[in-house]
């Protein structure tokens, strides 16, 4: 018996404009950074609207994980099991992260964190992810604004300070979600500037997913 096909969270088509877009801009705290194991214990999710980013439809998350959190990551982001004890499973919230994703881009900081454990997270629906997603440390890479040395990504802080943009509770995943989203606002305007006149259409939602996918790390 074939294993029933997955259902796409699919986006916005490629060829719209992103200033008419709809993104859903998501950062995720987890137990550790198995891709395959770990649990996501928090999230934090923007919506970004025809480039603006309307506050009210912010969402937090914390989740009650199925395995202990490492001490590497613990250090990070400061979440302990004692203080999830009370929190949901996972399972509890996917009919709100099908509704926050469903019809938008996905956005996130080296997305393919994200999109690893949003994914593995939707497969017990029957959902995935759909195929365009934003990684805005790869657009600080196509805008050459990523820091000097290979074989690591683009710090969030320090780029978001680069541009001038504040900082919003760093390893907080509702804080860097916000980062992020005003990252991905900044970044898009200056690629849409650079081309000036030359191309025939405005900036899409595709140019920013081949920008993502040619920069990846």
């Amino acid at each position: 018996m074939r294993p029933r096909r997955r259902v796409s969270l699919a986006g916005v088509g490629p060829r719209t404009p992103w200033r008419e877009a709809e993104f859903c801009v998501v950062d995720v705290e987890t137990t550790g950074l198995d891709l395959r194991r770990d649990d996501v214990i928090s999230y934090g999710a923007v919506i970004v609207r025809q480039a603006r980013i309307p506050c009210g439809q912010v969402v937090y998350r914390e989740l009650r994980p199925t395995r202990p959190i490492s001490v590497a990551a613990m250090t990070v982001h400061g979440l302990r099991s004692a203080d999830l004890a009370d929190a949901p499973p996972i399972g509890d919230v996917l009919d709100e992260l099908i509704d926050l994703l469903a019809g938008r881009v996905l956005v996130a900081h080296a997305a393919w964190v994200e999109r690893a454990f949003l994914d593995r997270a939707l497969r017990p629906r029957g959902r995935r992810l759909g195929r365009t997603v934003i990684d805005t440390a790869a657009l600080l890479r196509a805008c050459r604004l990523a820091d000097p040395g290979a074989g690591h990504e683009p710090n969030l802080e320090a780029a978001a300070k680069r541009l001038g943009l504040p900082v919003h509770t760093p390893h907080y995943a509702l804080g860097d979600a916000f980062t992020t989203a005003q990252l991905l606002l900044a970044l898009a305007t200056r690629l849409e500037r650079a081309a000036g006149d030359r191309p025939p259409q405005p900036l899409t939602v595709g140019d920013l997913y081949a920008l993502s996918r040619h920069h990846r790390r």
